[in-house]
C-alpha cells in the first residue's frame, strides 16, 4: 500500500510541475509594453485626495517616474523619503513621479497613510488592468523611468539604493526631449 501512495504522490507532483512550467511559458517573458525603448502603457487613474483624474499621456514633457507600491509593503516605506526627496530636487526640471498604489483598501486609509509619510507626488488608484499592462506587477516596490516622449528607459524591481534612483531619474529627464 505505501507504494501505491508514492506512486500517487509522484503522479500529482508530476501533473503540478507541468501545470507550473506550462502557466510559467505561456507568460509572456518581459512585462507587457514595457520593453526598454517602448512607449509606456497609457493609464487615466483616479488620484489622491483630491480624486481628479490623472493621464499619463497628459504628463508628456515630463520624465516620469511611475512608481507601484501600496502601504503594506516595508520596501516601500524606506523608497518613499527617497522619492520625496527627488521630487523636491528634479522636480523643477521636469520630473513626475506618479505612485500607483497597489492597496486593496479604503482611500482615507491611502490618503492618511501618504500624508503621514510626507508624500509630495502624486497619488493615484491602481487598478489590475494597469497592472497588467504594466506586466503583471509582482513585486513591490516596482518602478518604470520614463523619458519626456513617455518612453521607458529604466525598470528596478524591488528596493534599491537612492543613488540608482536618481541615476535613473537623470537619464530619464535627459532623453526624450
Amino acid at each position: 500500500m505505501n507504494r501505491n501512495v508514492i506512486f500517487i504522490l509522484c503522479v500529482v507532483g508530476g501533473i503540478t510541475a507541468l501545470l507550473l512550467v506550462g502557466k510559467r511559458a505561456t507568460r509572456p517573458s518581459g512585462p507587457v509594453g514595457t520593453a526598454i525603448g517602448a512607449q509606456a502603457p497609457d493609464f487615466n487613474l483616479k488620484s489622491l485626495p483630491d480624486g481628479k483624474m490623472v493621464q499619463l499621456s497628459g504628463l508628456k514633457g515630463k520624465a516620469v517616474l511611475v512608481n507601484f507600491w501600496a502601504t503594506w509593503c516595508e520596501p516601500c516605506k524606506i523608497e518613499m523619503p527617497w522619492l520625496v526627496d527627488l521630487q523636491k530636487k528634479y522636480g523643477p526640471q521636469g520630473l513626475q513621479i506618479v505612485g500607483i498604489t497597489k492597496d486593496d483598501t479604503d482611500e482615507k486609509t491611502i490618503t492618511d497613510f501618504t500624508k503621514k509619510m510626507g508624500i509630495n507626488y502624486t497619488i493615484v488608484l491602481g487598478t489590475s488592468q494597469v497592472m497588467d499592462q504594466y506586466g503583471g506587477i509582482d513585486g513591490l516596490p516596482t518602478s518604470f523611468f520614463l523619458d519626456r516622449s513617455g518612453k521607458v528607459v529604466y525598470q528596478l524591481a524591488g528596493l534599491d539604493s537612492e543613488s540608482v534612483l536618481e541615476d535613473a531619474i537623470k537619464k530619464s529627464l535627459s532623453q526624450g526631449n
